[in-house]
């Protein structure tokens, strides 16, 4: 059954409620970029809150590796990689996994065995590019992929024992249970206990974002623009849209909350 988005504008919601804000959960890829890229305004805006006392902490589906190296070089007060798989503290630390994996050369190989399998079906589909530096989950590029097929490789994943979702990027064969929302809240109550939920707004654009804007543990939520476009896709919506899209929607939202101090 579709399901359509009735979002109230960024410009509608209460100045009080976002001057409450210290902490800014945020998906990347088509939350924080522009077409794929950075760009000077949205590096603008994160030195903006960093001056203001307002932390940033990237939660994004890229890999391991691919998140180690960013997170030390943005400022940002940490990141989450993987769909909620791993924790990189702020400062060159070691990641900290959040999903209770016992042996992890035994689940990469039974990740693999499972992409195998979807290859029979699915033989277009191609392990993606960051797929070798990945610990808790396996990657495939989205690109290409039908709504009816993509629902077909969720179904064959469950079948197999495993969770999925997919990004505007990449498709992701994840333990079940493994979510942006499950391994935020295991960060927010072991590594950033002093946040309250109003304190928290979380962002994002797509359906690997959808728990995120689950208003039981995050009743402060946003959706760049871009997210009407998975609009019959998402049980849980974002409480508020911004009117851009992308990297610049990310913007909005910051100069919003700076503006309501």
């Amino acid at each position: 059954m579709s399901r359509h988005l009735s979002l109230s504008p960024l410009s509608e919601a209460s100045f009080t409620s976002f001057s409450k804000i210290r902490l800014i959960a945020t998906d990347m890829d088509g939350t924080l970029t522009r077409r794929g890229k950075f760009t000077s305004a949205l590096l603008q805006a994160l030195e903006d809150l960093a001056a203001a006392d307002i932390k940033v902490l990237i939660v994004t589906g890229r890999s391991a590796g691919w998140v180690s190296g960013l997170s030390s070089l943005m400022p940002v007060a940490g990141a989450m990689a993987e769909n909620g798989g791993l924790y990189f503290p702020p400062g060159n630390h070691k990641p900290i996994v959040l999903t209770p994996i016992p042996d992890l050369v035994q689940h990469r190989q039974h990740l693999a065995t499972t992409f195998e399998n979807l290859q029979t079906k699915f033989p277009q589909i191609q392990e993606s590019a960051d797929n070798r530096f990945r610990i808790t989950d396996w990657t495939f590029d989205v690109a290409g992929l039908r709504e009816d097929e993509l629902q077909t490789l969720n179904n064959l994943c469950q079948q197999m024992g495993w969770g999925f979702t997919y990004s505007n990027v990449q498709c992701h064969i994840k333990p079940q249970g493994q979510d942006k929302a499950v391994g935020l809240l295991q960060v927010l109550r072991k590594y950033l206990p002093d946040y309250s939920p109003e304190q928290i707004v979380t962002v994002g654009d797509s359906p690997n974002d959808e728990s995120l804007f689950d208003r039981r543990y995050f009743p402060v939520s946003v959706g760049v623009a871009n997210v009407l476009e998975y609009a019959d896709k998402l049980q849980h919506q974002p409480a508020y849209m911004t009117t851009a899209a992308e990297g610049d929607g990310f913007c909005e939202l910051s100069s919003y909350i700076l503006q309501s101090f």
